[in-house]
């Protein structure tokens, strides 16, 4: 008669472990994550009064205050203003917010222990772009209600290509956040990105459209993803049109951040 081997049995009974040791769901990993990243937004001020408070301010007074010029045909400023501070509103959460956030993530360790868990990689950026996503929706509902409080009436007809943009846009905007904040110090990542906001805010189409500048100068801000958005989202929302050039640019920009940022983003 053969003895049995002890290998022949399971050492642990089925079911002794709970939750069972490994890797979660893909699914499960990306909400888990997503809904940290958005508590860590929402808890910090400085990153409410850059995606919230700072958008409403400018919605507001370049509404009802004659500061910068609007195109003749419109009827109402804030017919003109809204869709760009949406732009804006989507710049400061994607762009600014996530490459500071990022840069500091790295500078106390936090990405490298986060990236020896089992998140993939490419995870812990969708995270961070989901939780960008649902910032945005927030920035959209309540800079809306406060524009249409404010005599903004925009086309039903041009929601959806609206909604296309902002995701695009949030998409365009997080990849370069990924790209700034993963490549410098955190220092000097919270520096220019500031200064990037600043500069895309009054010389990048938003503040200024480009068609009000000067040729060479004007031709070459539209290619810019701050004034690709903000100028798609005027036509969507204005002539209820969906201008498919916005798109590519901003497409452009989200695949060339993404392709350097695979190469220079560091976990420390």
């Amino acid at each position: 008669m053969t003895a049995t081997r002890a290998t022949d049995q399971p050492r642990f009974a089925p079911g002794t472990f709970a939750p069972a040791p490994g890797r979660g769901r893909i699914g499960r990993m990306l909400f888990t994550h997503a809904r940290t990243e958005i508590g860590l937004t929402l808890r910090h001020g400085e990153q409410i009064l850059l995606t919230l408070l700072i958008p409403v301010a400018l919605l507001v007074g370049m509404s009802t205050l004659d500061v910068v010029p609007v195109s003749d045909d419109v009827q109402h400023r804030v017919d003109w203003v809204a869709p760009r501070i949406l732009a804006l509103a989507v710049m400061s959460s994607a762009f600014t917010g996530q490459a500071i956030a990022l840069g500091f993530d790295r500078r106390y360790g936090v990405l490298k222990r986060l990236a020896a868990t089992a998140l993939p990689r490419w995870l812990l950026v969708a995270g961070k772009l989901v939780a960008a996503l649902a910032v945005v929706t927030v920035q959209a509902v309540v800079l809306g209600a406060i524009a249409i409080a404010l005599g903004w009436s925009p086309t039903a007809s041009g929601i959806g290509a609206a909604v296309l943009l902002l995701v695009v846009g949030t998409i365009s905007f997080g990849a370069l956040g990924v790209l700034l904040g993963g490549a410098l110090r955190a220092e000097a990542v919270l520096a220019l990105a500031n200064i990037v906001w600043f500069v895309l805010l009054l010389a990048g189409g938003i503040v200024v459209a480009p068609d009000t500048l000067p040729g060479f100068l004007g031709a070459l801000v539209s290619y810019l993803p701050s004034a690709a958005l903000a100028d798609g989202l005027n036509d969507a929302l204005a002539h209820g049109t969906l201008t498919w050039t916005p798109v590519a640019v901003l497409v452009v920009w989200a695949a060339a951040a993404t392709a350097l940022a695979t190469r220079t983003t560091k976990l420390t």
